[in-house]
């Protein structure tokens, strides 16, 4: 087993952790992830943000040792949550995770990623017990100035959206709460050790959301119509869920056990150079994988601006935490029309099982 699988196993089996946002597309992944290292799994979230979900599909809640279903700007709620669970780590995903939707409920978009992620921060020092915080922002809280190298973890945060600006807000907000109440420089004395991780763009099997490529592709290949595709010529990091979620999952982890202050800080998380690709590479490849399908780019009229190349640079998390991807783009593209293709074919089955498989591949990658 890699890396990763030896330290998840020893670094969460038996500890308690709590994930916002657990019936999300990266929260159950997670959820199911942990709950395979031994872990006692609590979750806290909304309900499923569609109607089908890898949360219902694979039936992470019959894995979890406790669940919350409120909204994280609910502060009683979440501090019951906290004191139910007693984690040893929280992490925090639950968040309005969509950019053209912001656009939509810009407030509420602020409202969740910003003062959602200060309620958990403040629950957590209400609480007043050591735990490892991972607090998941975003690729997007770059200020985007479209260069073509990747963005550093000391580059400046900033936002042309609702979406982008709440997560450059929520790091200065976290920041901030770090440096007042969690200095890491006397971690000895409080024992919270926090930290903020920014990732590429994920795939994977059980993602549904609105405006999102995949699950565009997969909702048009499904009844055999063409998928629409908004910006053919856009570069992202894409990479598959399980790629950031092991970078996580290892941050986490040397925060609990090292109790270094250097870990207590900005993460980027994405794939290789090479791996990156444009929206129609992708779109092209997916298809190929699928065995059939084409695209048509579409211009919606008055469509919300979005940036035309995105790349993160992962040099930190490879040279101080020793991450690194394990699966190219070709291969997360397989694991996740694969996914697709079972469910499918027989959509009353469970997809825990593939869920599983595909874990279990990536900890031996």
């Amino acid at each position: 087993m890699g890396l990763i699988g030896m330290e998840l196993m020893s670094s969460y089996k038996d500890k308690n952790v709590l994930i916002t946002g657990h019936t999300g597309f990266k929260g159950s992944w997670l959820s199911l992830w942990l709950s395979k290292a031994g872990a006692n799994v609590f979750g806290y979230s909304l309900p499923p943000p569609s109607v089908t979900n890898n949360y219902t599909l694979s039936s992470v809640s019959d894995l979890l040792s406790g669940e919350t279903i409120a909204d994280i700007c609910d502060k009683s709620a979440l501090k019951s949550a906290i004191q139910l669970a007693e984690p040893d780590y929280v992490f925090h995903l639950a968040a309005e995770a969509l950019v053209r939707r912001s656009y939509y409920c810009p407030i509420k978009t602020f409202e969740t990623n910003v003062i959602g992620s200060l309620n958990v921060l403040e629950c957590l020092r209400e609480w007043g017990q050591p735990c490892s915080v991972v607090m998941v922002t975003s690729d997007k809280c770059y200020e985007n100035k479209g260069q073509i190298w990747g963005y550093r973890e000391n580059d400046p945060v900033g936002g042309y959206d609702p979406y982008s600006g709440s997560k450059a807000a929520m790091e200065i907000a976290v920041s901030a709460y770090r440096q007042s109440f969690f200095p890491p420089e006397n971690l000895e004395a409080h024992g919270i050790c926090i930290a903020t991780a920014r990732a590429g763009n994920a795939i994977g099997g059980g993602d549904w959301a609105e405006d999102r490529i995949i699950p565009d592709a997969v909702r048009a290949l499904s009844i055999d119509r063409t998928i629409p595709v908004r910006n053919p010529n856009a570069i992202r990091p894409w990479q598959h869920v399980l790629e950031p979620l092991s970078g996580y999952l290892m941050l986490g982890a040397r925060m609990f056990h090292d109790k270094n202050p250097q870990f207590c800080s900005a993460w980027n998380f994405g794939p290789r150079y090479e791996d990156e690709s444009t929206v129609s590479d992708l779109v092209d490849r997916f298809c190929k994988e699928w065995g059939y399908g084409e695209w048509e780019q579409i211009s919606p009229q008055n469509a919300p601006s979005e940036a035309s190349v995105l790349r993160l640079s992962i040099d930190k998390a490879v040279h101080m935490l020793h991450w690194m991807p394990k699966w190219d783009l070709n291969e997360a593209i397989q694991k996740t029309a694969g996914w697709y293709k079972k469910y499918y074919s027989d959509p009353a089955e469970s997809m825990q099982d593939a869920c599983f498989a595909d874990i279990v591949a990536y900890m031996k990658a």
